[in-house]
């Protein structure tokens, strides 16, 4: 969990972001949130980065089990740790945004049929899909041809035959109205030159919502790749168009946090720009 000393003696509780890595399903691992935690600890925001099980030890539904479980935890143990449980967003990125797409669609769908819950969507503030696919079904034939082997893929998906329940997009589709009204905000955010997941599966997934009647906006970013955004930005230093992008969203309703913001010393960088490119032209995503 990443907090910032310098906010954990103010008795105003702080937002809190729940973090789901991405990592294919395969090398998840919360770790992978440690620069993102970092620039949003820097800022005030308390950051919980959630693990859950990577195929072969669990399929997409103990995913998706491990990382509702962990939102629940969020929920409701955050207070204690100088956190707002009134003002908790959730984050995934790459296969944590869709794990945890699901997770969100899920507990929509329980709590509009009156099922017991052990956390509550009026928790949740706002969604933010860093990079994600949602429509599985679409995506089969993409991941094969970039190396994720279609019978490992869905036998990550539990079988082809499950893939419209764990498609988000889908889910949406189908869904009853009084489901899709208890869907916080959906900030669906994307690099233009994203070859691991193309950036249509946001756009198309925003579409559905909207249509659906949800509030749901995407964020595309120009010659930016699937690791961009979330690796390579942070390591530069300096302005960080993604984690701004965030920041202005929780605090949309809070001047005084948004005027600390741009008086807060910019970010140094940690790598040397060469290693970025390199890493760039060797990285599998």
């Amino acid at each position: 969990m990443e907090t910032n000393p310098e906010t954990e003696d103010n008795s105003r509780p702080c937002p809190v972001v729940a973090f789901v890595t991405g990592g294919a399903w395969i090398i998840g691992y919360k770790a992978w949130g440690a620069l993102l935690g970092r620039r949003l600890a820097e800022r005030g925001i308390i950051v919980a980065c959630i693990d859950y099980r990577n195929f072969p030890q669990g399929t997409i539904g103990d995913m998706v089990h491990d990382a509702s479980q962990g939102i629940s935890f969020v929920c409701n143990n955050i207070a204690s740790h100088g956190g707002d449980p009134n003002q908790i967003y959730l984050i995934g990125q790459s296969a944590g945004a869709h794990i945890a797409a699901c997770a969100l669609m899920e507990q929509a769908v329980k709590e509009s049929g009156g099922n017991p819950v052990s956390w509550s969507l009026t928790q949740i503030k706002a969604y933010f899909g860093l990079s994600g696919g949602y429509n599985m079904h679409n995506l089969v034939d993409h991941f094969h041809e970039r190396g994720l082997n279609r019978s490992i893929f869905l036998s990550i998906m539990e079988g082809e035959e499950s893939l419209s329940r764990y498609s988000p997009e889908i889910v949406a589709k189908t869904s009853s109205a009084e489901t899709i009204a208890l869907l916080p905000l959906v900030v669906l955010m994307h690099g233009t030159e994203d070859y691991s997941i193309p950036s249509s599966s946001s756009q198309t997934f925003v579409d559905v919502l909207q249509q659906a009647g949800a509030q749901a906006r995407l964020l595309l970013y120009e010659g930016k790749t699937h690791t961009d955004i979330f690796v390579q930005d942070p390591l530069r230093g300096g302005r960080d168009p993604l984690v701004e992008d965030v920041l202005s969203i929780i605090h949309a309703d809070d001047a005084n946090a948004c005027q600390k913001i741009a008086l807060a010393p910019t970010p140094r960088r940690l790598v040397f720009e060469w290693q970025l490119k390199l890493a760039r032209k060797i990285s599998p995503f």
